[in-house]
């Protein structure tokens, strides 16, 4: 059974870091792409970074995110990292981690696409 489970999530000031995990389970994460998405009160989900599949990982951020977030592979842990640092009151919301198996080397900024998700973990940001 496939299954993801996120974690790290909580409460930090501005300017402060995170770093989020995403465990799977039930398949070896190496062979899927990861999504992270959030969801702010009110807005749709969005996609904040993706890590494709395969070894030779390619990562993508959203705009408002690059160059303070970056996602990372354990693969000996079969788990997932989004690092936030330089966090900002907009990056509040719940963090989800998805999965999506595909063609090697690739990934997806469509959360229809995904087919396994994670339950989700509160990220606030505030002072």
């Amino acid at each position: 059974q496939v299954q993801l489970v996120e974690s790290g999530g909580g409460l930090v000031q501005p300017g402060g870091s995170l770093r989020l995990s995403c465990a799977a389970s039930g398949f070896t994460s190496n062979d899927y792409a990861i999504g992270w998405f959030r969801q702010a009160p009110g807005k749709e989900r969005e996609a904040v970074s993706c890590i494709s599949s395969s070894s030779v990982g390619i990562n993508w951020y959203v705009g408002s995110v690059r160059g303070r977030f970056s996602v990372s592979r354990d693969n000996s842990k079969n788990t997932v990292y989004l690092q936030m640092n330089s966090l900002k009151p907009e990056d509040t919301g719940i963090y989800y981690c998805a999965g999506k198996r595909g063609i090697s080397g690739t990934y997806s900024t469509r959360f229809d696409e995904y087919d396994s998700w994670g339950q989700g973990t509160q990220v606030t940001v505030s002072s």
